[in-house]
């Protein structure tokens, strides 16, 4: 049964991808360069195209794009402020498209997916780097992403309230519950108590919080719509920081007093161990953020890849073995899913319990 489904979820996958490069390259095609490419470099310049816009999050939700370049799908809000509040639907006027919206006497233009004021006629001034100096407004949009956290955060919430309900009726775990309960139980005897302790309970809420709304996430970044939030460093820095909060306020003195004034270690020694130990606090939410984002991002880039190495390379032999090193990555994408889950909510544990471990306490009781 799961083989039947991770075939035919695969078969929807690549079937997507091909949709959508097919949307890509008819696009990409009616604005061609000046410079004549050669076909293999159009066709390569078009992948990386379609593999950056597949990682930048959306003002739209898109399903796929038909072979005339339209996006099918539906459009999100977009709301923004400059000199007040402005609020439209994505879909006006060709505003998904690139082209000058205008929203109160005022013209706006998206760009790589981030709004800029302009004029009527669209005009972007870049700078040396490349990037546009145009004013950009404060963006308050519902992207792609932001629909997609808040639809996985009301599922998280229907269930686990549904879990709570049902355990008032009987101790013997029914519907969702059969499946989550194991979950809950391994976050809490392999990652909280382990690393955490006797105060494991104060933390629980979330750590499951965590784990399973990075796992959601993990999982719908995996469908083929382009669903990239623990891809963007956005989402992971805001989880670290989290995780950096309670870690800091939860702190005893004895955690501190190692951080400031390290016992029995040497004078001198504690003033050149300050900074360092300071630094620690700041470098440990950073390798959250950057270890969740990194290999998420990797493994889009690394499918999509494989898929657009077919229309590169264009002979039978591509046909048949990368579809099949897709096939593999992809398996192995739905175990760094739940890899990832699992190591973010561990190493916030760990340095929770760092933080709230009582040093001298231990100490006597080896005594």
């Amino acid at each position: 049964m799961f083989k039947k489904f991770a075939v035919l979820f695969y078969s929807i996958f690549v079937l997507s991808l091909v949709s959508a490069q097919h949307g890509e390259s008819n696009a990409s095609a009616v604005a061609a360069p000046a410079k004549e490419l050669s076909e293999k470099d159009k066709v390569t310049k078009e992948n990386k195209e379609f593999i950056d816009h597949h990682l930048l999050d959306a003002h739209d939700f898109t399903f796929m794009v038909d072979k005339e370049g339209h996006h099918i799908g539906f459009p999100l809000p977009v709301i923004f402020y400059d000199n007040g509040f402005h609020s439209f639907m994505s879909n006006k006027e060709g505003f998904i498209h690139g082209e000058p919206t205008e929203v109160d006497g005022s013209y706006y233009k998206l760009h790589h997916e981030k709004i800029y004021k302009t004029d009527a006629t669209g005009a972007l001034s870049l700078g040396k780097d490349g990037h546009p100096t145009n004013e950009k407004p404060l963006d308050l949009s519902i992207t792609k992403s932001v629909l997609i956290i808040f639809l996985v955060a009301v599922v998280l919430l229907a269930i686990f309230i549904g879990m709570a309900r049902s355990y008032k009726k009987s101790v013997v775990p029914t519907g969702a519950a059969r499946f989550l309960e194991p979950l809950i139980i391994f976050v809490r005897d392999e990652i909280a108590i382990p690393n955490i302790g006797h105060k494991y309970k104060r933390f629980m809420g979330y750590l499951l919080t965590v784990f399973f709304f990075i796992l959601f996430l993990n999982v719908l970044g995996l469908m083929p719509f382009g669903i990239n939030v623990t891809g963007n460093i956005t989402m992971t820095f805001f989880l670290a920081i989290l995780t950096y909060l309670i870690t800091t306020f939860s702190a005893n003195k004895d955690y501190w007093k190692h951080i400031f004034w390290m016992p029995g270690v040497p004078v001198p020694m504690k003033f050149i161990m300050l900074p360092i130990e300071l630094l620690g606090t700041i470098t440990k939410p950073f390798a959250l953020m950057i270890r969740l984002f990194a290999n998420m991002t990797a493994g889009h880039i690394v499918v999509m890849t494989l898929i657009g190495s077919i229309y590169i390379f264009n002979n039978w032999i591509a046909g048949v073995a990368f579809p099949f090193l897709t096939l593999v990555i992809y398996l192995l994408e739905v175990l760094v899913a739940f890899l990832q889950a699992y190591i973010f909510t561990m190493l916030s544990a760990l340095f929770i319990g760092m933080a709230v471990e009582e040093h001298e306490h231990s100490h006597t009781a080896h005594h």
